[in-house]
């Protein structure tokens, strides 16, 4: 791609619209340093000198949007409670819409601590609900979707599941029959329990152990042959034009489907110095999606998200992607 197409293609991420469905949550963390093991038990002792809160989930994958220069419209459920609060004022800071965000009285705000020490992960805990969305709360949430849909100018739909129990196969098929009726592409970062719900979407996002063990067939692992044999057995059940394989330090093997003729590229991953990789999905498919309503081809797409995932990967916690850092590397590369 010559670097004028390459610059034109990220200006023209400034006119498009997002809206990106799924479970949101709160990222907390602790940060400190570790110097001598706890006398009351064989565990570290963090001693903290930082805690902040960052935006995690599809609320990461709506910041990454947003870093683009995109507008993201997000809609999820989060509870009535103390950390909603906390959630909405990250909301007003990253300057992110709230027009798609209800409260529900019955569920908890998903809230993720992480006990950082040394620059290393210690522990997690988490603190959530995963019950399936009540029927009241299903209407509501769609009723929230179907009103910016018609009122609103939507480039392209983000399913984005973390197993919390927002996106229920039936939200799942609704969003994808009310995209397809509006010409609207939807791309989708799965989880286990929904796997193959996605009938119909556009853009498919799986890592290896998640194409493992959603389709429940036997394929080879260790070469991008065996590998494309899940990734076309997927493509054929789901019937999707695109489904990008994350690799982790393989990079990323993407699958183009379009009238029954088949082309893939394998794409390595670059050297980084990896600081924590959490988060890393989530700017993979933003950064996809952008390139994907920008019309551009299946290598490109998987390039430049293989790209800007590798960058977030080498900061501590689910920060957004720097575009014109983002923009450097594809230049150069």
């Amino acid at each position: 791609m010559p670097k004028d197409n390459i610059i034109k293609l990220f200006d023209s991420f400034n006119s498009k619209r997002i809206m990106i469905i799924g479970d949101v949550m709160l990222d907390l963390y602790l940060n400190g340093k570790v110097e001598r093991i706890s006398p009351e038990a064989p565990v570290p002792i963090v001693a903290v000198k930082d805690r902040f809160m960052r935006l995690g989930g599809a609320a990461n994958v709506a910041q990454n949007i947003k870093a683009m220069g995109a507008e993201a419209i997000l809609c999820s459920i989060i509870g009535d409670d103390s950390k909603s609060l906390d959630f909405m004022k990250l909301l007003d800071s990253h300057e992110l819409p709230k027009n798609g965000i209800v409260k529900s009285k019955h569920r908890r705000t998903t809230a993720k601590y992480r006990i950082i020490g040394n620059n290393a992960q210690m522990l997690r805990v988490d603190e959530e609900d995963t019950d399936n969305l009540s029927e009241e709360e299903y209407v509501t949430l769609c009723n929230k979707i179907d009103e910016i849909l018609k009122t609103e100018k939507i480039d392209g739909i983000i399913l984005q599941d973390y197993n919390k129990g927002v996106l229920t196969e039936q939200l799942i098929r609704h969003a994808i029959s009310v995209a397809n009726e509006n010409n609207i592409p939807v791309g989708v970062d799965p989880k286990k329990n929904n796997f193959l719900a996605y009938k119909n979407c556009t853009f498919f996002k799986p890592n290896l152990k998640e194409l493992k063990e959603g389709i429940n067939i036997d394929f080879k692992t260790d070469t991008v042959e065996g590998i494309l044999v899940g990734v076309t057995a997927l493509q054929d059940r789901l019937q999707c034009r695109f489904v990008m394989n994350t690799l982790s330090e393989r990079g990323v093997l993407i699958q183009e489907k379009n009238g029954g003729v088949a082309q893939h590229w394998h794409i390595p991953a670059h050297l980084r110095k990896i600081a924590d990789v959490s988060g890393a999905g989530d700017t993979v498919l933003g950064v996809a999606m952008l390139c994907l309503v920008c019309q551009q081809d299946a290598y490109s797409i998987a390039a430049i998200s293989n790209l800007a995932g590798g960058l977030v990967c080498e900061e501590i916690g689910a920060v957004p992607v720097n575009k014109e850092r983002l923009l450097a590397e594809t230049e150069k590369i």
